[in-house]
């Protein structure tokens, strides 16, 4: 019997291990990485400094369920078009390692505890924005804009927004020009961000009938829009300094990555041999257009 229990222990574990794994999956642990940083910056720029440790974790505790909910319900209904792409087939539904249902269930879980953990240990108006962000996400962008409109991009960009608003009010309470201001950085980055995505792997967009810019509209019209989303969200965070919220060093830093932003968005929108190749470094830069600004906005005040 030891021998027979030696031999199917590790089948159990490596069940156990691989539905965990699958769970934390279905959050889309790589986006809740840069949704928890924006939200934590935003807490620091609220503060001017160093928030109360236990709000700060009270918040990423609440606004990582959020977006991890609604992502687990974004899995969950995309699981038919998540099949038809190279990207997205190995997630863990697609790939047969989950449950559908459960994933519904778990995603609704993950959102009714931020709520509570936001109403209970941070205070009403995290817990409310929460909720929205979660709501935006999972019905408004997942269930009826991705599928309907190539603006599901620009009009769904604000999902991506709420942890900025959800880190400010953690530890405020309240909301100001500022704050919506960071909240439209994310906005007006979404769309070059995604498009540039979308440019290199249009082809299985297209497969999947998921209606992208680049599908409807083509390459080049993309490529335009991208520009002047540039080009707003380069004014954007030159108005965040003229607010007077922060100093030289942010406005050096807001120069230096949105000219090379700028710079990779350009080059993507001029190239016609080689779109895929910089529409792929557009991506890229546009991830670590995030990190360095946001960085600038905390160092600068810390």
């Amino acid at each position: 019997m030891a021998v027979v229990r030696e031999m199917h222990s590790p089948t159990r574990l490596n069940r156990l291990t691989q539905a965990i794994s699958a769970y934390i999956d279905v959050t889309k642990p790589k986006i809740l990485m840069m949704l928890s940083f924006t939200s934590l910056c935003a807490a620091f720029v609220a503060q001017r400094g160093i928030p109360s440790m236990f709000v700060l974790l009270a918040m990423l505790l609440s606004a990582s369920l959020s977006a991890g909910g609604a992502a687990a319900i974004n899995m969950w209904y995309d699981r038919d078009i998540d099949v038809l792409m190279k990207r997205t087939a190995n997630r863990p539904i697609p790939a047969g390692l989950i449950n559908p249902s459960s994933v519904l269930r778990f995603g609704i879980l993950l959102g009714v505890l931020s709520v509570v953990i936001a109403f209970f240990f941070v205070n009403p108006l995290t817990a409310l924005l929460n909720a929205a962000g979660y709501f935006y996400y999972a019905v408004v962008y997942t269930m009826w804009l991705k599928r309907r409109t190539p603006q599901n991009i620009v009009i769904g960009g604000g999902a991506g927004a709420f942890p900025i608003l959800i880190g400010w009010a953690s530890v405020t309470g309240s909301l100001n020009v500022t704050a919506w201001l960071m909240f439209m950085v994310i906005f007006l980055w979404t769309p070059p961000h995604s498009w540039a995505l979308a440019l290199y792997k249009n082809d299985e967009f297209t497969k999947a009938g998921i209606p992208m810019m680049p599908v409807v509209k083509g390459p080049r019209s993309t490529k335009m829009q991208s520009l002047i989303y540039m080009a707003l969200l380069f004014l954007c965070s030159i108005v965040l300094y003229i607010s007077g919220n922060f100093n030289t060093f942010y406005l050096a830093g807001a120069i230096i990555f949105n000219s090379a932003f700028l710079y990779c968005t350009w080059r993507m929108w001029k190239e016609e041999d080689h779109i895929f190749i910089w529409a792929k470094r557009t991506f890229l830069c546009s991830l670590f257009y995030i990190l360095g600004l946001f960085s600038t906005m905390v160092i600068g005040i810390i």
